[in-house]
């Protein structure tokens, strides 16, 4: 079992995010052992993911707030427990169009070694 506690969750700046406070929940850097990592990221009001791609799995998990998902194909507003799955090489922005804080669960596998 590997336990993080809030107070030793590892904060990290997500390339391409604006107004984001990001930190790693299960991270091989604090101890997980497992294959792929969880993240918590806070979006600020008028917080944003850039366009972008990765060659990775994705889930996202909204815990609180909204957000705005775009893909090149569609959009969705996410509310509170609502989740999305995000392909590798789908081309997806993020954006807090509200006054709150919103969020957001990360999941994700590590990159091939």
């Amino acid at each position: 079992m590997n336990v993080t506690r809030l107070a030793e969750a590892r904060k990290y700046s997500p390339p391409k995010h604006a107004d984001v406070h990001a930190m790693h929940l299960q991270h091989h850097d604090i101890g997980a052992d497992a294959p792929y990592w969880v993240g918590c990221s806070y979006y600020l009001p008028g917080g944003t993911a850039e366009w972008d791609a990765s060659p990775l799995h994705k889930i996202y998990v909204l815990l609180d707030g909204e957000l705005l998902v775009e893909t090149d194909s569609e959009q969705v507003t996410l509310q509170p427990m609502d989740s999305v799955y995000l392909a590798p090489g789908e081309n997806r922005r993020v954006r807090n169009e509200s006054n709150r804080v919103a969020t957001l669960l990360v999941v994700m596998p590590y990159p091939p070694q």
